[in-house]
């Protein structure tokens, strides 16, 4: 590459930075629904036609900003996972799930904007995918060490739910058992309610001491997967 397409390449990567921190300061002020190429412009004193080379489309930088909120918080996730890769599983589950909610707490928007309320008119591609399975690689990491440790406590599972267990084992994590990968499903649903209840408000006057509410919540939700016998930590190949 030359001098001058190296300095090209440099100015892109710059000018398309501050496209998205200008994007994620009115998301934080308009919300994604109101999320306007033509006002980022404005304010960066660029013409529209100019970021429109860098993003086509609002759907465009959409994306953009949801891989970008998806890959931070796997990051945080993926860094918490390593660091208590000592622990036992049921441990690492919970250190995980802080991490989700710190990042939450830390990134209030980018979390509404990932796991809040669909942006009307907006459907996420498939590039979305990658980014957005981060998160959930771990849990299942986590899930995986212990099956192959002491092993896991199957939770209960209707025979009417078979089916679609069956289905989501096959798609998600073939290695486990059904029992788990369905708990799992609901125990992902659950860890974003309770952070997205926190975030929105819905604890208002109802819990004061979060932390520690939210820890003892998720070290309940481990043992809803299953995650019962004291097990020492090892690393595992996710």
């Amino acid at each position: 590459m030359s001098t001058a397409q190296g300095a090209r390449a440099r100015a892109r990567i710059e000018v398309t930075a501050a496209i998205k921190d200008e994007a994620r300061k009115q998301l934080a002020a308009e919300g994604a629904a109101k999320l306007s190429l033509r006002a980022v412009a404005r304010e960066l004193g660029m013409a529209s036609s100019a970021l429109y080379r860098y993003f086509p489309s609002r759907d465009d930088l959409l994306t953009a900003l949801i891989i970008d909120a998806y890959n931070s918080v796997g990051q945080s996730v993926e860094a918490a996972y390593e660091k208590a890769a000592d622990a036992g599983p049921a441990r690492r589950w919970v250190a995980v799930c802080e991490a989700v909610r710190a990042w939450g707490l830390g990134h209030p928007h980018e979390y509404a904007l990932i796991y809040g309320s669909p942006v009307p008119g907006y459907t996420a591609p498939d590039d979305t995918v990658p980014a957005a399975s981060r998160v959930g690689h771990v849990f299942i990491g986590i899930l995986r060490d212990a099956h192959q440790g002491l092993g896991l406590a199957k939770p209960p599972l209707p025979a009417e739910l078979r089916p679609e267990a069956a289905r989501m084992t096959a798609d998600l994590a073939p290695d486990l058992p059904p029992e788990t990968v369905t708990a799992l499903v609901a125990a992902w649903a659950q860890l974003y309610g309770l952070v997205g209840f926190e975030l929105f408000g819905q604890f208002h006057r109802v819990v004061e001491d979060r932390e520690t509410f939210f820890r003892h919540a998720v070290a309940q939700l481990a043992h809803g997967v299953g995650l019962v016998y004291p097990q020492q930590g090892r690393a595992s190949a996710r």
